[in-house]
């Protein structure tokens, strides 16, 4: 009987021992609360889907575009401003006129300005000045030889005899030559001269650092001995009848 009772005990102990193996494992229970995963986001896109998407990268970047127009400061607008124009020279006042005709009246008013310029001098051939009665017995003896010739009776050079006026120095000096080898005292001297000449004065609107002033300057200068453009200050020109 005693040694049943030690069976007994070996055989629980061994069940205790291999009973974890032997039987089922428990099952893990998660306690933690997991997030999981939306439908929606594992569904593969559809072709509706890919052009919405397409659509709505195409409005961003006309969105972007729209504003970066927005940012960029607009252009300057270049304004006309009036300028002054004088042409010359004419020989009388409706000369002038007919000129203004003939520009197509760039201005609405205009003026005609009379003016007394000094010229380049001549080239002056003469006997420098004596007694009046020496100087008119020499006059007289010229013009019998059929010298050109006049005398001078009035002004710094009085009781003179002109032999001629020119413009080319080259011709003058020609001249001068001529006379020495007719054994006469002449001399070159320089003869100066003004003339009463006519401008044109109007107003044009030309837009200043475009290159509109320049252009209108060269067409100006192909007719004109004399071209002047600038801006107006505050002056304006009487309005004439054209």
């Amino acid at each position: 009987m005693r040694w049943f009772a030690v069976a007994l005990i070996l055989i629980n102990g061994a069940l205790w021992l291999y009973g974890d193996k032997l039987g089922p494992k428990p099952v893990a229970v998660v306690t933690e609360r997991q997030a999981l995963p939306r439908v929606a986001d594992l569904k593969p896109l559809s072709p509706e889907a890919d052009l919405e998407a397409a659509g709505n990268d195409v409005m961003l970047a006309e969105g972007e575009a729209a504003q970066a127009a927005v940012d960029v400061p607009p252009e300057r607008e270049e304004v006309p401003l009036s300028f002054c124009v004088r042409l010359g020279w004419f020989d009388s006042k409706e000369g002038a006129r007919k000129a203004y005709r003939s520009l197509g009246r760039p201005g609405t008013d205009y003026d005609v300005n009379e003016e007394e310029r000094e010229l380049a001098p001549l080239h002056w051939v003469i006997i420098p000045p004596q007694p009046e009665d020496r100087a008119l017995d020499m006059f007289r003896n010229l013009q019998r030889r059929g010298i050109d010739s006049y005398l001078v009776t009035r002004g710094e050079n009085k009781n003179a005899i002109s032999l001629g006026l020119f413009e080319s120095r080259r011709a003058a000096e020609n001249v001068l030559a001529e006379k020495k080898r007719q054994n006469l005292n002449a001399i070159l001297a320089n003869f100066p001269r003004n003339q009463l000449s006519y401008a044109l004065v109007f107003e044009d609107q030309l837009v200043p650092d475009s290159g509109a002033v320049g252009v209108a300057e060269t067409d100006y200068s192909e007719n004109f001995d004399m071209v002047e453009i600038r801006r107006c200050e505050g002056v304006a020109t009487r309005s004439e009848n054209p």
